[in-house]
């Protein structure tokens, strides 16, 4: 059985009950065949997108000392060195996933720490692979500690041109384990992960991901 996230509930809930009003009017009017057989296609189809776009899997994390994990399922489409001006005012390395409407939108903590800033900011709603879509896009910044100097992360949220929603669930002074689950963003997205220089990346552009299973950098 499909597991539901919370986050669409409410749209499975409209969805079953459109298609069950749809389906009494169908029944009232008794339209011709192909009417009715066009609009249960077209109601399969949405109901199974739904499904399939807030399936919530289980998800256990390895959890392997030194070691960071994919925020999100997807694939990755940018690896670059990159200034990060909010909270560690310093170069980083920036590993950026692009989330399909196909994928599973949930996000999780890459690695363990302290939650020690969260921003939100608006924006535009630029594809969420385009380049400048970390600077100029709606998005949540997450400055992430550990209990070494050298395991810091920052996590950026991005919204998409179709995603109109971003859910990011801790708090500042929260700590975060590995895997945990940090939000939600409806609809395609990028999830990026900022680490420092001295970390060493385990992916490569074009690599499909998955979130809290799949290796992504060591400290």
């Amino acid at each position: 059985m499909i597991r539901v996230h919370p986050e669409g509930r409410l749209w499975v809930g409209g969805t079953i009950t459109g298609g069950v009003v749809v389906g009494l009017l169908l029944l009232l009017w008794g339209p011709p065949f192909w009417v009715s057989l066009l609009s249960s296609g077209v109601w399969l189809i949405w109901t199974g997108f739904v499904f399939s776009f807030f399936r919530y899997p289980k998800r256990i994390c390895p959890s392997e000392p030194g070691v960071v994990y994919a925020p999100c399922d997807g694939e990755v489409v940018e690896i670059k060195r990159t200034f990060e001006p909010r909270y560690f005012h310093e170069e980083m390395l920036q590993v950026s996933v692009f989330m399909s409407p196909f994928n599973v939108h949930v996000n999780w903590a890459p690695a363990p720490g302290v939650l020690r800033r969260l921003d939100y900011m608006r924006g535009t709603y630029l594809v969420a692979w385009h380049p400048k879509a970390s600077l100029l896009n709606e998005q949540t910044f997450m400055a992430v500690e550990g209990g070494n100097s050298a395991c810091y992360y920052g996590l950026r949220q991005i919204a998409g041109i179709m995603a109109r929603r971003i859910s990011t669930y801790p708090k500042e002074g929260m700590s975060l384990r590995a895997g945990q689950e940090i939000g939600f963003i409806k609809f395609g997205s990028r999830v990026e992960v900022l680490l420092p220089l001295t970390a060493q990346i385990r992916v490569r552009l074009g690599d499909k991901v998955r979130g809290a299973l799949t290796p992504i950098a060591q400290w």
